[in-house]
């Protein structure tokens, strides 16, 4: 049994205030700061809520359901889950205070695809250095602090603090089709680093890293969940009112047929995604990741086209959905090679 405390009661009442905050048309850092939602599943110890991981995937579905172009992955799940991962110690506790009381952006240069570090750690002569480059990194352009997931010379996983500015250090825009995230390219080139910024894992390197992985494709995936049911509900709405031959078109049998396998298709994702919230794991969630991920570029398709003409429009804001939807579904492993992951461990 765990002895985490049960947030479940308040999860309607969560979902509610985050749908209310993110009807606004702005919604920076502070905001999100303000609203507890960055140090969310942070211990007390450090300035946070205390929460878990299942609060977190509440507030990353309703992003989701908002396509709200905020730094949240980044900033937040990623930069705060990968300081719960370290071994407590004098600098690691100051940023994490620092983190969740909005005085310092972090983020975690763990990148979207591929090796989980694709950094190396080096000691030369002139002390302490980090090479390496990590793509599809999110929210780290806007970050003050990034920490980089490097191997020391033995080939064990560490977590090195690096400033934004350090000399040697390039964090260069990445464009994607999706304008709600931003995505960079981060480049170490010799950069140096005193032995205070590289921090261990509390545990199993190994173990620790592939949970970040894990907990950035979950993040995702409940993203997804809520792109695919705002596109449910602004089809069915849509449908409802929009009217040929003097009845709405939701009366017609193939739009019915429609909407009902976006509603299947949304049913079996919620259930993955909760069951890889509660018990986490990479069965769990590469399950979760696969189905969702894909789900909801399906749905947002078929959005697209029971809307209509004024579905492709630029005015009907499916096609931000759907672009979501499209670099959701490559962030931290593709469906293939998530559904390669699960065929894997039945063998």
């Amino acid at each position: 049994m765990s002895d985490l405390p049960d947030f479940s009661d308040l999860h309607d009442e969560l979902r509610s205030v985050a749908a209310d905050l993110l009807a606004k048309d702005s919604i920076d850092w502070p905001l999100l700061v303000s609203a507890g939602w960055v140090g969310l599943d942070a211990p007390e110890t450090t300035g946070g809520a205390g929460a878990t991981f299942a609060e977190v995937a509440v507030i990353c579905e309703e992003l989701g359901r908002a396509a709200a172009s905020t730094g949240y992955l980044g900033g937040a799940v990623l930069a705060i889950g990968a300081l719960n991962a370290l071994q407590p110690n004098e600098s690691r506790d100051a940023l994490a205070w620092a983190v969740v009381a909005g005085d310092t952006r972090a983020a975690l240069a763990l990148p979207g695809e591929g090796e989980a570090a694709p950094f190396d750690l080096a000691i030369t002569r002139l002390g302490w250095r980090v090479h390496g480059q990590a793509s599809f990194v999110p929210d780290a352009a806007g970050a003050e602090r990034l920490l980089i997931p490097a191997r020391d010379a033995d080939g064990v996983a560490v977590l090195v603090d690096v400033a934004a500015q350090a000399s040697g250090l390039t964090v260069a825009d990445q464009p994607v089709l999706d304008e709600t995230r931003r995505l960079a390219t981060v480049t170490a080139e010799g950069v140096e680093v005193d032995e205070h910024a590289v921090w261990r894992f509390d545990g199993d390197a190994e173990a620790c890293l592939r949970a970040l992985t894990e907990r950035g494709a979950l993040a995702v995936a409940c993203d997804s969940l809520g792109v695919a049911q705002a596109m449910l509900d602004t089809t069915v709405s849509y449908t409802g009112v929009r009217r040929q031959f003097d009845r709405p078109i939701g009366s017609f049998q193939a739009v019915k047929h429609a909407c009902a396998d976006m509603l299947v298709r949304i049913s079996v994702a919620r259930q993955l995604v909760n069951a890889a919230v509660a018990t986490p794991g990479p069965r769990a969630v590469s399950m979760a990741k696969a189905y969702v991920t894909e789900a909801a570029v399906e749905v947002a398709g078929k959005a697209m086209q029971l809307h209509g003409g004024i579905g492709y429009t630029w005015e009907s804001g499916v096609h931000v959905y759907l672009k979501r939807a499209a670099l959701n579904r490559s962030l931290y492993g593709s469906p293939a090679e998530h559904r390669a992951e699960v065929a894997q461990r039945y063998h």
